[in-house]
């Protein structure tokens, strides 16, 4: 699918790797729609990459539901004149602690915005793609997903999930033109995980690369999903944790 005057919805594309992401698409010609909680941090957005000549727009919602993935949905089709292209779900929360220090209300935060929000943005675009027989899916998982880590059972269950919806999606998809990859960073270095400290450090230490990556290493990998460079896949996951899951 060509880049230029195609339209991307980026979750969590205010900050972070959403916002890198979203400045690279912009800059292939894409018209970006950044979904975030902050009206000031996405108007922020939005002029950076006006400013560097790029089409982006905002749209507010903390997608705690469906009918907030629908809202958004439904926005996002009017400002893309009738279509949205790529579907980037990278909007994601991770609060870290032990199984039993974890409430009901902590799991249903994670859930409804790591999982729910994802599955019901995909229910209301995928088949418009799948009608006009060509679209894009990236699905932002973590390397933590892949193996277990003391504290991390609630993000990286949620993240499971989503591993394993984009394979599905990729077989429901696929066929009628949609592509359906993920990407699993490793630590990168974001606004959202400065909370973690020396613990960020520590985590990229035991991997072969040895530091934590940039939100443009993660949003280099995002883009290449989402475009004609990568035509052939279909349902793959992407690591780009430094190696850490390689070892």
């Amino acid at each position: 699918m060509a880049a230029d005057g195609s339209t991307a919805l980026i979750t969590g594309g205010t900050s972070g790797i959403g916002r890198a992401a979203a400045k690279q698409l912009a800059q292939l010609g894409v018209h970006v729609l950044l979904v975030g909680r902050n009206a000031e941090r996405g108007n922020s957005a939005v002029d950076e990459i006006r400013t560097a000549g790029g089409k982006a727009d905002f749209i507010s919602s903390d997608l705690q539901d469906a009918a907030s993935a629908r809202a958004v949905a439904k926005k996002a089709l009017e400002l893309g004149q009738g279509q949205v292209d790529i579907l980037i779900n990278n909007a994601g929360i991770f609060p870290f602690g032990p199984t039993h220090e974890m409430t009901e209300k902590d799991f249903d935060r994670v859930f409804n915005v790591n999982v729910r929000a994802p599955f019901f943005l995909v229910a209301e675009l995928a088949p418009l793609m799948a009608e006009r027989g060509r679209g894009a899916i990236v699905n932002v998982s973590t390397m933590v997903a892949d193996y277990g880590v003391s504290g991390m059972s609630l993000y990286g269950a949620s993240k499971a999930a989503i591993n394993l919806l984009t394979k599905s999606w990729a077989a429901e998809y696929g066929p009628k033109g949609v592509r359906v990859n993920a990407v699993s960073p490793g630590p990168t270095r974001t606004e959202g995980t400065e909370v973690m400290g020396e613990g960020l450090e520590q985590l990229a230490a035991q991997a072969p690369a040895g530091r934590p990556a940039t939100a443009d290493e993660i949003a280099e990998a995002i883009v290449f999903l989402a475009t004609d460079r990568a035509s052939f896949i279909h349902g793959a996951k992407l690591a780009v944790d430094g190696g850490r899951t390689a070892v």
